[in-house]
């Protein structure tokens, strides 16, 4: 039977129920408590109504043994026809797999110590037309999947324990800093300069105003302005834009944590997120160590450090007192960059790194020492100002975490902006943002800033290999009308 037999055959069960006075969607939803309740206070006897979805339904004679879940649980109904009574009986055969009802009954186990529902009572809470994907071909295509995220949930729980892993990660997270003191705060995701990192941002356009706006690149800036403001530990679990490609490792809409901490530095950074990490670890998996892709992280601290500058000059002959011009060359020779004759200096930095990924540790690995040319918010050493105050965090080949000592000069960091405004391609045309300079001019703290992926943080930490895999819903290219739905 194909699929539209199949829904026409519920179609015609639900007119059937409807003859009999049963409401299929009803707008109230009696008092309940979840499976998981019931069964973590299990006891003979007890009186309970729950709700769920049917997963399953096996007729024997006047019984039917039925399997609900919901999030919390899965347990079996016992539904006799002569204990639910005479017209409910009668609507036992219009119930399909994947429909949603409440029961009420005793709870009992079976022979075999199951833990099952006598049900007394049952009310249809919500008739569905079409059955789960795995009873008539299975969601095996990994595009419908990901479009059509409810039926991967419930057809794998795989998938729901890594989204039920991503919101222990995040629900740690604030946990941590928020008992360390600092204020989880909002920021604006439309601005009227695309600024506080490298990236193509999405423009949109404000009617009231007749203005021209960007989706976020980063909400670093306004973040900052908060440090001006006398708020000294703030973060924000953010999400931002770029307009860029999609990859295993890239999706245009994205998650971060940013964290600013007025009086610390680059090496506080370093601190924090060892010990960021190491608890959240500790706190979703109870271990202090990660398996990804066959490869065991080992979260022991300290982590190893490397310099990007030392690593570049082995690799490419780069050195920090390299102009773009110089360091394109140099790519070029390596056979990288072919064909361009100028790059940015996002566009140079994410060939140096792509490059590099490959050749870092598995095991956590702070790069460090960056070109100060590639680093426009970030304060220099003090000891070689063409190196910046800046690490990125790799693990398992994979960039996860950046953060610097962040910049708080106005005067620097207005002509790093000049510098850096006047050094981009027409397309690429961006502004000084004259509001965060005029916010410096009144004097930020010393601070340091972090940035984590939280999407990259779920893949390494629930072992997934796309960040498809750790979105519910991610970005998809239309689909084609002609194609099937489940």
């Amino acid at each position: 039977m194909d699929i539209n037999e199949i829904v026409q055959q519920r179609i015609e069960k639900s007119k059937d129920l409807k003859a009999k006075n049963v409401v299929l969607y009803p707008a109230e939803t009696p008092e309940h408590i979840t499976i998981g309740e019931a069964l973590k206070d299990f006891q003979e006897g007890k009186k309970v109504t729950l709700c769920g979805r049917i997963m399953a339904n096996r007729a024997h004679g006047k019984v039917n043994f039925m399997d609900l879940r919901d999030t919390t649980g899965k347990i079996q109904l016992y539904l006799k026809q002569d204990v639910v009574g005479e017209e409910k009986a009668a609507l036992i055969t219009g119930l399909d797999i994947a429909d949603i009802i409440s029961v009420s009954g005793e709870l009992f186990r079976t022979r075999t110590q199951e833990p099952t529902v006598k049900v007394q009572d049952f009310t249809l809470l919500s008739k569905s037309l079409r059955p789960l994907p795995e009873k008539w071909h299975g969601l095996k295509d990994v595009e419908l999947r990901y479009r059509q995220r409810y039926l991967d949930l419930l057809s794998n729980e795989d998938v729901k324990k890594v989204f039920l892993l991503r919101a222990g990660i995040v629900r740690a997270i604030r946990n941590f800093l928020d008992a360390r003191g600092f204020l989880e705060v909002e920021t604006p995701m439309m601005h009227d300069i695309a600024g506080g990192a490298a990236g193509r941002p999405f423009k949109t356009f404000h009617n009231e105003y007749g203005m021209e706006l960007y989706l976020r690149i980063a909400p670093e800036l306004y973040l900052k302005r908060l440090l001006v403001g006398g708020l000294d530990r703030v973060y924000e679990i953010n999400r931002s834009f770029r307009n860029e490609g999609v990859s295993t490792r890239h999706n245009p809409e994205f998650t971060m944590l940013e964290v600013y901490q007025a009086y610390s530095d680059c090496e506080g950074m370093i601190r924090l997120t060892q010990d960021l990490f190491c608890h959240v670890a500790g706190e979703v998996l109870g271990k202090q160590e990660l398996n990804y892709q066959g490869k065991v992280i080992d979260l022991k601290t300290p982590w190893k450090r490397q310099s990007f500058a030392g690593l570049v000059e082995e690799k490419f002959g780069i050195q920090p007192s390299d102009d773009p011009a110089a360091m394109l060359a140099k790519l070029q020779a390596k056979g990288l960059a072919v064909g361009q004759n100028r790059l940015s200096r996002s566009q140079i930095n994410k060939i140096v790194e792509d490059s590099l990924e490959q050749d870092l540790l598995v095991n956590p690995t702070f790069i460090t020492d960056y070109f100060t040319s590639l680093c426009p918010l970030a304060k220099t050493n003090k000891d070689n100002p063409l190196i910046s105050e800046r690490f990125e965090l790799y693990l398992a080949g994979m960039e996860v975490a950046n953060a610097y000592s962040e910049l708080n000069d106005p005067l620097e960091q207005r002509r790093r902006f000049e510098e850096e405004v006047g050094g981009l391609n027409t397309e690429e045309k961006k502004s000084v943002d004259e509001e965060y300079l005029l916010a410096l001019e009144h004097g930020m703290p010393p601070a340091g800033g972090l940035g984590i992926g939280i999407d990259r943080l779920v893949m390494l930490f629930a072992d997934q290999p796309s960040i498809r895999d750790v979105i519910l819903f991610p970005l998809l290219r239309p689909q084609e009308k002609s194609e099937e739905k489940v």
